[in-house]
C-alpha cells in the first residue's frame, strides 16, 4: 500500500512509533511503502540538472572494482557480478556479503559521495552518520540485481539503508520472503514495485530487509546507464 505525506524529518527507531515534525520550507513529498513488516520511504532528493550533473560527476570519477571483487559467489560457485560496483566509507571499514569481502576507498577519493552522503544525512534529520556506501553501475537493462536481502550481520541492526538513484529509471521490486519461488506460503502478501527516478532518495528501514527480499530485475528495452548509492551503517 503506497500513501504520500509531507514531512520535514524521518527519523528512524526500531519501534512500531513513527515520529512527525512539524512542516517547513524544506519539508518533502515523501511517499510511503507499508505493507506487513514493509517500511519503505521515497522522495525526490534532487532535482533533475542537479540529479544529471552529479551523475556525470561520477561517471568522471568513480573507479569501479575488478578481479577477484568483481565477482560473487551463488551457491559455492564463483559469477562475475552482473554490474559494476565498488564501496566507499570511513577508514578501515569493510563489508562481507556473498563470500566477498570489500574493503571501503576513501570518501576524499570523489567529492561528489560527500555531497551526496551530506544531502541524505539532511533528509533523515541527521539521526543516522552513514560510514559506508556500496555503488552499484548498471550499463543497461541487462545489467541487473537478483533477490536478495541486506541483513548481513556487519549492518547496524535498526538503522536504514537509503539508496539513492541517478541516471536511467529503474523499477525495483520488493517480495516477501514467504511468497518466493515454491516457499509461498503468503500469497497475500503480493509483490510491490516502485520506479527509482533520477535523483530519488529510497529508505529501507527495518525490519524490512529481515522479512522482504528486493531485485532489479533485467529490462531489455532499457538502454542508458544507471547509478545506485546504497548509503549504510556497519557496526
Amino acid at each position: 500500500m503506497a500513501t504520500k505525506r509531507k514531512i520535514c524529518n524521518l527519523p528512524f527507531s526500531c519501534n512500531k512509533q513513527e515520529v512527525l515534525h512539524q512542516e517547513s520550507k524544506s519539508c518533502q513529498q515523501v511517499k510511503t511503502l507499508r505493507e506487513e513488516n514493509l517500511n519503505v520511504d521515497y522522495m525526490i532528493l534532487f532535482k533533475r540538472p542537479k540529479a544529471d550533473n552529479l551523475f556525470q560527476q561520477l561517471e568522471k570519477d568513480m573507479k569501479y572494482y575488478d578481479g577477484d571483487l568483481a565477482q560473487v559467489k551463488v551457491y559455492g560457485k564463483w559469477h562475475p557480478i552482473p554490474r559494476k560496483q565498488v564501496a566507499y566509507g570511513d577508514d578501515g571499514v569493510y563489508y562481507k556479503y556473498s563470500g566477498n569481502r570489500l574493503p571501503a576507498k576513501p570518501w576524499s577519493n570523489v567529492p561528489a559521495l560527500l555531497e551526496i552522503k551530506k544531502a541524505v544525512e539532511d533528509a533523515l534529520d541527521k539521526q543516522y552518520l552513514f560510514n559506508f556506501v556500496l555503488i552499484n553501475r548498471y550499463k543497461d537493462g541487462s545489467d541487473h540485481m537478483g533477490e536478495h536481502r541486506d541483513d548481513e550481520k556487519e549492518l547496524a541492526h535498526c538503522a536504514p539503508i537509503a539508496s539513492v538513484s541517478l541516471g536511467q529509471a529503474r523499477d525495483f521490486i520488493f517480495k516477501h520472503k514467504d511468497n518466493r519461488a515454491k516457499n509461498k506460503s503468503r500469497t497475500d502478501l503480493k509483490p510491490v514495485s516502485i520506479l527509482l527516478q533520477p535523483g530519488s532518495l529510497l529508505v529501507m528501514k527495518p525490519p524490512t530487509n529481515t522479512f522482504w527480499y528486493h531485485s532489479l530485475p533485467i529490462r531489455k528495452n532499457v538502454l542508458l546507464p544507471r547509478i545506485n548509492l546504497t548509503f549504510r551503517v556497519i557496526s
